[in-house]
Formats: structure tokens, sequence, C-alpha cells
């Protein structure tokens, strides 16, 4: 297990590095600066700002410069006029923790929703159960979240004026958003839920427990369920990293100050520092999942043999 989880991590720190280097190379050959005549006005302001920004040297000192500050745990300050001068760093531990919250809350209805839908789809008798539950799947899959989010907003929001679609002020306010962001992982989940179940019930010690007379709900959950969360449980890694890497739509049209809507901002303003500090945020956090994903598959089932 030891040489399982320091090779994986060893992985992801060398997947980090190229995500950074990648990324800083980008940055320097897409169109437009952060340091221009209209945000600058004089040629005085300009000049300090390209060498307090490195941006006076070659690109691969500019890369030398970055990558050593990132080894560090310097990850830049900001370059925009309404955050200018304040550390990446800073600016991420005030926004992260809104997405981690709005995140928190839609993997918790994900899951929920999504095996409740792909159980009931499995094991039910009655057709117009499964056709419901695969067709709310199909929905999820099919509809983009921001078009979901806009008609959310319209029907709850405008109409009936039920909802709140402004921050994350209260608890009420989170339920458009969340339920928005969770969708998609609600459909995927309910069909590999079901695909699973459908599986797990054919195996033989679960018809060797139905034929000793064990209780029907017993046997699906302590033995069932359990086996059939593997292929969830190793999709939930993953999926919880795009709840808090994903949500940056979300975040634009329902006005929540998140990771998300700092990140579009940054692009925006061509924030060279900002989009490299966030990004290498982002990918650590999904590097973190998926190794954690794998761990959690490997303790509950011990026929997983890690190589």
């Amino acid at each position: 297990m030891f040489k399982y989880v320091f090779k994986r991590v060893m992985v992801g720190l060398v997947t980090l590095f190229l995500l950074a280097s990648a990324t800083f190379f980008l940055m320097k050959f897409t169109p437009g600066s952060p340091i221009s005549s209209e945000r600058l006005k004089t040629e005085e302001a300009r000049k300090a700002a390209i060498e307090k920004y490195h941006l006076d040297k070659s690109i691969p000192e500019q890369y030398a410069i970055y990558i050593g500050g990132v080894l560090h745990g310097d990850l830049g300050e900001s370059m925009t006029s309404t955050t200018k001068g304040q550390q990446a760093t800073d600016l991420i531990s005030r926004s992260f923790p809104v997405t981690a919250r709005l995140g928190t809350v839609a993997f918790v209805i994900a899951l929920v929703g999504g095996i409740g839908l792909g159980t009931a789809a499995a094991l039910s008798k009655r057709k117009w159960i499964n056709n419901l539950c695969m067709f709310v799947a199909t929905i999820g899959v099919s509809v983009p979240s921001f078009l979901l989010a806009l008609l959310m907003i319209i029907v709850f929001g405008v109409y009936l004026r039920i909802l709140p679609f402004i921050g994350l002020k209260s608890p009420i306010h989170y339920i458009m958003p969340a339920t928005t962001l969770a969708l998609y992982p609600i459909a995927t989940i309910a069909r590999l839920t079901r695909s699973s179940m459908l599986e797990v019930m054919k195996q033989d010690y679960i018809i060797l427990a139905r034929s000793k007379g064990t209780p029907y709900k017993k046997v699906v959950m302590k033995h069932a369920l359990k086996n059939a969360m593997l292929p969830v449980i190793t999709y939930a890694g993953p999926m919880f990293a795009f709840m808090l890497t994903g949500s940056f739509v979300i975040e634009s049209v329902f006005s929540i100050p998140g990771i998300g809507q700092l990140m579009v901002s940054s692009i925006q303003n061509r924030d060279y520092s900002m989009i490299m500090a966030v990004t290498i945020f982002l990918g650590a956090l999904v590097i973190t999942f998926n190794i954690l994903a794998d761990i959690v598959s490997a303790a509950i089932d011990p026929r997983i043999k890690l190589k």
C-alpha cells in the first residue's frame, strides 16, 4: 500500500509540474497583457510594473523565476487594478471556502440522488419507475448546467419568487446552485449504480444469501449495495474535484464570490499570476481526490490489488 501511494503521489507531482509549465507558456504566447496602456496611463508606471513582474526578462528567465517561487510556496501576486499587490494565495484562501461549501452540498445531493435513483431503477419491478429514473439521468447528461441554472432562476426566482438566486447568504441560497451543479453527477451515478446493482444481484453469494432466508432488504443493504458502490466510489473522487473546479459558470450565473468567479475575472483581465495560481491549485485538488478515491476503493474491496 505504501509503495502504491508513494508512486501515485510522485506521478501526481510530475503531472502538477507539467500542468504549471504548460499554463505558464500558454499565458506567455496568448495575445494581450495585464501591463497595457489602458490600465497604466503613464509610461513610468508601465515600466515599473514590467520590472516588478520580471516581464523585461527573457521567457526562460521568467520561467525559472516562476518555478522557483512555486517550489517555495510563492504563487505570485495579482496584477489587476482591483486586486493589485495582493498575494494569489490570499485571494484563493478567501474565495475557495465559498466554493468548497457549495461543492460539498452539491456532492451530497449528487450521491444521495444518484444512488437512490440507480438503486430504484435496478430493483424495482415496475417499468415506469425504471423509465422515470433513466429519464432523469438522460436529462442530467443532455441539459447544459448553465441552461438549467437560467431556467431555475426564471421559474423559481423571478416568476414564483420562492428561492433567492444571488450569493450564498443563507442555507436556502444553496438550493438552486447546488442542484444545478449536482444534476450531471446525479445522472452519471444513477447509471453506474443501476448497471452495477443489476450485475451484483446475479452473483452467487447474493443467491446464496437469499436462499438462506435472509431478508431482502438486508441482502440489498449489507451485500449488494456495498459491492455495487465500487464504481461509484471510483467516480466520486474525480466528481468531487469536478464540483470544486467546474463551478465557474454556476458561480458567475448566481453571482457567487468563489474561486470560479475569481478564475473568470482573472482570465478576463489577463492576470497571469492569478490564472497560473488557480490552475495549479485546482490541478492539485483533482490529483489529490483521484488518489484518495483509489485508496478508498482498495480499502473497501480487498480483491483490488495495488501494483
